[in-house]
């Protein structure tokens, strides 16, 4: 349910101008009261801070640091302090720009880095406020376990796995790119500003393919390829062939491209046939 995040509060203060709108309630001082007894009642060591959230740190992360800006891939689950279940995204984790999300994600996430996990408690007024909103009541405290997605960490293991499973003798670049060269090729070697023809298959660790050329490949400048692709074909020479695996942070990032997902590795058979 991505769009619960979607920031609505423009429309909010847009209606509490109405001179004939009713009063708006200010929950606060009763929010207050219902954090206080979750956390006591569920034996947490929470922080407050000074809007009036709270936040419980199990891991703060050992990854990139998170700001007002940041986009960030989530895995949550979102409830209530009956523990009725809000929302949630426990698997391929929901992607999305700080910006974009109630105050509470705003200011909580900033408390941790990629790869932490713990838990928000966010009053009304840092989420949707004092008025019934999709399906949310008026007033409500929402609390999310989550944890930030590290897809660095993540995406490496991923293909250190894939390198043991099929033992493949494979390189590291220091971007986090790892290849193999099982043809070097005796050609011309391409630069970043290179025109390339190459023949590939493309496809994720599960063997599941999502994209090939034909017999006679494709062309293209290595600028104007994903960051995988411009650094790797150019370990080869013309008529070199081999593989890449390629981390997320070099091809589609955290959101992903139509038939490939947020964070996903990619890992591509190669044949570089020539280089003008």
């Amino acid at each position: 349910m991505k769009s619960l995040f979607i920031a609505f509060f423009v429309v909010l203060f847009v209606s509490c101008n109405s001179d004939d709108d009713p009063v708006i309630k200010d929950y606060r001082e009763q929010n207050e009261q219902e954090i206080q007894e979750y956390i006591n009642q569920n034996g947490l060591t929470a922080t407050r801070t000074a809007s009036g959230l709270y936040y419980v740190v199990d891991e703060t992360g050992e990854g990139a640091e998170i700001t007002a800006t940041s986009d960030v891939a989530v895995r949550y689950k979102g409830f209530y302090t009956n523990g009725t279940i809000l929302d949630e995204n426990t698997q391929e984790g929901l992607a999305i720009n700080l910006q974009q999300t109630i105050g509470g994600w705003t200011e909580g996430l900033q408390h941790f880095r990629e790869g932490g996990s713990g838990m928000l408690l966010i009053p009304s007024h840092l989420a949707y406020g004092s008025k019934n909103y999709s399906g949310i009541p008026a007033g409500s405290v929402l609390i999310f376990e989550f944890e930030l997605v590290d897809y660095d960490v993540e995406n490496k293991q991923e293909i250190i796995e894939y390198i043991t499973d099929n033992d493949l003798d494979a390189l590291e670049s220091d971007s986090g790119l790892f290849y193999v060269i099982e043809e070097p090729g005796t050609g011309d070697q391409p630069d970043i500003n290179s025109y390339v023809n190459v023949v590939y298959q493309g496809y994720f660790t599960s063997g599941d393919v999502f994209d090939e050329s034909t017999e006679n490949g494709i062309s293209f400048n290595l600028n104007e390829v994903i960051p995988g692709w411009t650094e790797g074909i150019q370990y080869f020479k013309e008529g070199g062939s081999g593989k890449l695996l390629i981390p997320s942070s070099l091809a589609y990032g955290k959101y992903g491209n139509q038939a490939i997902p947020g964070g996903a590795v990619l890992i591509f058979d190669v044949e570089l046939k020539m280089v003008n």
